[in-house]
């Protein structure tokens, strides 16, 4: 059978959801699927990057991250998105991305892919459900099947217990404060679990 193809898609600014991103990766890869890790367009003026030492210490750390396109969603069978949350929601270089995709989605090209998200916020009640919650709204919109982790894992629990996606409270030192590694891997591992039924069905 096929392999999966899965695209993890990424916006990070000091590295958090980069960081998801790659274990992401890793599970994934151990559920046999072809990954493309990518990252969506930087939206933010030089001087805002340049005001803040570990921004810019990120962005030329990640430059070789391709950027994520319409391409790359018409390749995948599934997708992971990882965002901070910005007030409850999506990062605006994630909504910008998203916004690009009215084409494809018009077409019928984003119908039926798997799709589950990931999330970042400063404390632990930063709106990172709402984040998550709230792209899955436009992920409904596209006809995607939704994959959350649920309580599905002990990891889940060990992470903080976020059934809508895996989710990380950042530190004032940028530090990762739940311990979220596995959970990460195994949303990746059951999300291609499922694209993998999706594809095997629909053949």
């Amino acid at each position: 059978m096929d392999r999966v193809k899965l695209a993890i898609i990424y916006y990070s600014s000091t590295g958090t959801n980069y960081q998801l991103a790659e274990w992401a990766e890793e599970g994934a890869k151990e559920a046999g699927a072809e990954v493309r890790v990518l990252k969506v367009q930087e939206l933010a003026p030089q001087a805002a990057i340049d005001s803040n030492p570990a921004w810019k210490a990120h962005v030329e750390a990640t430059k070789d991250i391709p950027v994520a396109t319409a391409n790359d969603l018409e390749w995948a069978d599934a997708y992971i998105f990882s965002t901070p949350t910005r007030y409850g929601n999506v990062a605006s270089q994630m909504k910008q991305f998203i916004d690009t995709t009215g084409g494809v989605w018009a077409q019928g090209k984003l119908t039926n892919k798997v799709v589950s998200a990931m999330a970042s916020a400063g404390n632990a009640h930063g709106g990172q459900e709402a984040t998550i919650k709230n792209l899955y709204t436009t992920m409904m919109h596209w006809g995607a099947i939704i994959v959350t982790p649920g309580y599905t894992d002990k990891s889940i629990y060990v992470a903080g217990g976020n059934p809508y996606g895996t989710s990380v409270t950042i530190d004032q030192d940028g530090k990762m404060i739940e311990d979220v590694k596995e959970a990460v891997k195994h949303q990746a591992r059951r999300t291609v679990m499922v694209a993998q039924w999706i594809k095997k069905g629909s053949k």
